[in-house]
């Protein structure tokens, strides 16, 4: 009898263990790429003007899938990675710009973590940990920019990632790899400010980062349609689209890493820019070349390769969702998105025909409301903060490229309007982006467009109540002005105060 039970005993104890150890070899690891700044039509897989400017990131969309309609939620670094890592909104999480979680719900390494998977990160911690100090502990590896070239070393990140998967085969558990560049942010690669400001402590110890394989000159290069096509416009163009190229570098030997400890079987890539590159009318916007981001995903047995997606949007805040159960981890908690899983495997998903995008506050903490949806054809943004006393400002006009268009202001009347224009905008905004993906010409009281006008109005409503968002207020007295002003003063005068 005692036999008999202890017997049971064992098989059961075999089961779990056999049980636990199928589940894990039967996981995938995740690598989550993520780029700085880099706008979606930079790269070669998504129509880059430049020949062969990314080689290794195509290489990656050749042999996985590539989708045209994704989106992230807010094209600033922390919020957007914000989304990200929650699953929610920046106005649920509270990470509206640069600040962190103070919400109680796990965050996405957490919850992998404690699902058994092995986490690592290089690179942009304080802008990709939602809760920074208290999940530095959730990592076997956590390497800053310092560490890595100021985030442009190529080969370090070679060498850390070396490091991580030797570490992963010994405890052979699935992992998850988050792997962040600072290219190509500004300073820019060759720029005169590249050895000074925030990174001329770096350059005076003596240390150094690699040029990129290929620095562009101002004739291999294509100017944005977005942007005039001035002098200083494609000296810093140049410039933007080295820093391109060397984080292309930067994935060839990730990639090599991957290769060569033997890890690519059985890992989902997932590639991803932050938000827009930093020029006028993209980073820190909701225009289509500030939230679209160049999604990759490659998978190999599971995910066809050289397959494309044109038809299905996809969210920042759908990541959450879809990692979890890609690595077979349930959660209660709330999520704003959904798993766009199916999708990598090339089926089709419901309610995917538009996204929701929005702005809160620059990195100098300066509230610049703005909400946005946008389908395949057409976006719509809400800019409450006109009504503020503000005049727009962002980290990009510190650069050539919008002082090179004040200069050229007064003798062209286009270029005018569009610093105008860029420093004030309109409380509405409405675009025909199949034919203006530039967003050039705003529609708003064009007579011919208020039927689609009204319908995205109401679906951005709609979602503004689901989500719970503040703004709703605002956006309900868009057509009383005194009173939507009244608001917008005292969102900025109630976030001063709670800093």
């Amino acid at each position: 009898m005692i036999n008999s039970i202890q017997r049971s005993i064992c098989s059961f104890l075999f089961f779990l263990v056999f049980t636990h150890f199928s589940i894990a070899q039967s996981r995938p690891n995740i690598l989550l790429i993520v780029a700085d700044d880099l706008n979606f039509n930079s790269v070669g897989a998504f129509g880059s003007p430049v020949n062969e400017i990314t080689p290794n990131l195509d290489q990656l969309a050749n042999e996985g899938i590539r989708f045209t309609n994704a989106h992230m939620s807010v094209a600033v670094c922390q919020p957007s990675r914000g989304a990200l890592m929650t699953g929610q909104y920046g106005h649920q999480s509270g990470i509206e710009g640069f600040e962190h979680y103070k919400g109680s719900q796990l965050t996405l390494t957490e919850l992998l973590r404690n699902g058994g998977y092995e986490t690592a990160i290089l690179g942009k911690l304080n802008h990709s940990l939602p809760k920074r100090d208290s999940e530095l502990s959730q990592f076997y590896l956590a390497k800053d920019l310092e560490d890595l070239g100021m985030g442009r070393d190529p080969q370090l990140y070679y060498e850390y990632s070396n490091e991580f998967f030797e570490h992963v085969k010994e405890v052979e558990k699935p992992f998850f790899f988050m792997v962040n560049s600072r290219d190509p942010h500004r300073p820019f690669a060759g720029s005169r400010n590249e050895k000074s400001g925030e990174f001329r402590a770096f350059f005076e110890s003596g240390k150094s980062y690699p040029s990129p394989s290929k620095t562009y000159t101002e004739e291999e290069i294509s100017i944005p349609g977005f942007l005039p096509d001035l002098p200083d416009v494609r000296t810093e163009i140049a410039q933007y689209f080295s820093s391109v190229k060397r984080f292309d570098d930067m994935i060839g030997k990730l990639m090599q890493s991957l290769r060569e400890n033997d890890m690519e079987n059985n890992t989902l890539i997932l590639f991803v820019s932050d938000n827009g590159m930093a020029f006028p009318y993209s980073k820190t916007n909701c225009y289509l070349q500030s939230t679209k981001t160049p999604f990759i995903a490659k998978w190999p047995g599971q995910i066809k390769a050289g397959s494309m997606d044109s038809i299905h949007f996809i969210s920042g805040i759908d990541f959450l969702p879809t990692l979890l159960e890609v690595g077979q981890i349930e959660t209660s908690q709330k999520m704003a998105g959904k798993s766009f899983l199916s999708l990598l495997k090339g089926h089709s998903q419901a309610n995917r025909g538009l996204v929701f995008t929005q702005f809160y506050e620059t990195s100098g903490f300066k509230r610049f409301l703005m909400r946005a949806v946008q389908t395949r054809k057409y976006g719509y943004i809400f800019n409450p903060w006109v009504l503020g006393d503000n005049e727009f400002a962002n980290e990009s006009m510190q650069g050539l490229t919008f002082n090179a268009m004040k200069e050229s202001a007064d003798q062209d009347t286009f270029i005018k309007s569009r610093v105008d224009f860029f420093l004030n905008r309109s409380l509405e905004e409405f675009y025909d982006f199949e034919n203006d993906p530039n967003a050039l010409h705003n529609l708003i009281d064009d007579p011919k467009f208020q039927n689609e006008i009204e319908l995205l109005r109401e679906e951005l409503k709609k979602q503004m109540i689901i989500s719970d968002d503040p703004v709703l207020k605002m956006f309900e007295l868009r057509k009383q002005p005194v009173e939507l002003r009244n608001l917008v003063l005292q969102d900025q005068k109630n976030t001063d105060a709670e800093r």
